[in-house]
């Protein structure tokens, strides 16, 4: 899988997605076997670029190249400008999202609100491909609602400005991420365009990887919130495209280490009061279906200092390896039931 000049490890791609994939996410999903990881969403509106929000999104240090930024906006020059600042910020590739089925975001007709407008996405495609000399990608969707998908005049107008690589969520903005997937729709626009194509949306086993692979004849995929609280889930899909066998869940003590270590990164790239607070969220993916995980969630929430937010969470991970030296996940029946 190639991006322009960068060979990428292999085609496992972990999807941009806003508030999860900081720098610490992004440099964990890679350390299990992700080939490629996208920056969270930053506004091309230049009066935000100083914003601590969009400085720490705009964050690469240590991260393995090729460091690809995702961008968003509805003004042409102005999303032209944000791409040539990233560059100059050390973005190896530029993403453009269009994909971002938000109120907040398509209200600025800005995400997955631009394919209404197809001569409004062909003039940002040309600005941003034209404005800096990194490779260009694009994540959108199949199309802005149900029954007008306009996924394949959006391949080729990509194709057209010099778009590297294309990234299609198998739903349109009216589904946001509801039903499921379609992949029927990547797979023609695979057959009929030449830039690679990675397949997004509902892969979250290894045995579903291989499907969407197989089915859409895509260049690579990519996932996104199966790999919330579960960033193995790339070893597993690698090794499983590899040799065709599943691999063994995960041992208790590997991932009590590196949810530990997770939590410090958290710590050091927020600090102390949003740290704490935004690791909450992921200390609950990785226990999510593990033995008396709302318990341990509810007065993990308690908790206010991250010196006992990783203490808490080590005692937890210390009861479950009591129970067996594997990760166990009980069915949302027995949770139910119990």
């Amino acid at each position: 899988m190639h991006i322009g000049p960068y060979q990428l490890r292999n085609n496992l791609i972990v999807a941009p997605m806003a508030g999860v994939t900081d720098r610490p996410f992004r440099q964990l999903c890679k350390h299990f076997g992700a080939g490629h990881a996208v920056s969270e969403m930053i506004t091309a509106d230049k009066s935000l670029h100083a914003s601590k929000k969009s400085l720490r999104r705009a964050d690469f240090t240590g991260e393995l190249a090729p460091i690809s930024v995702q961008i968003a906006g509805s003004d042409p020059k102005q999303v032209a400008e944000a791409a040539r600042y990233q560059v100059a910020n050390g973005a190896q590739i530029v993403d453009i999202n269009m994909g971002c089925p938000v109120k907040k975001v398509c209200n600025k007709l800005a995400g997955s609100a631009l394919l209404q407008d197809e001569v409004l996405v062909g003039e940002i495609l040309d600005a941003v491909v034209n404005a800096v000399d990194v490779p260009v990608t694009l994540k959108t969707r199949l199309g802005f609602i149900n029954g007008a998908e306009n996924i394949h005049r959006i391949a080729e107008r990509a194709q057209q400005a010099g778009i590297a690589a294309l990234a299609i969520h198998g739903r349109t903005r009216e589904d946001m991420y509801l039903g499921q997937a379609r992949y029927a729709l990547i797979r023609e626009v695979k057959r009929n365009v030449r830039i690679p194509i990675i397949a997004n949306g509902d892969i979250d086993s290894p045995q579903k990887a291989a499907y969407v692979l197989a089915e859409t004849g895509a260049d690579a995929i990519m996932i996104g919130r199966a790999a919330q609280g579960r960033p193995w889930i790339f070893r597993e899909i690698a090794h499983y495209l590899a040799t065709g066998e599943l691999l063994p869940l995960p041992e208790v003590t590997e991932i009590k280490e590196v949810l530990l270590g997770h939590l410090d990164d958290l710590y050091q790239f927020y600090g102390e009061y949003s740290g704490c607070r935004i690791a909450r969220k992921h200390i609950a993916w990785y226990t999510k279906g593990l033995h008396a995980s709302n318990e341990f969630r509810q007065a993990m929430y308690a908790v206010e200092s991250t010196v006992e937010q990783a203490t808490i969470t080590r005692n937890y991970f210390d009861h479950l390896l009591q129970r067996g030296e594997r990760l166990i996940y009980e069915s949302d029946l027995v949770a139910t039931e119990d």
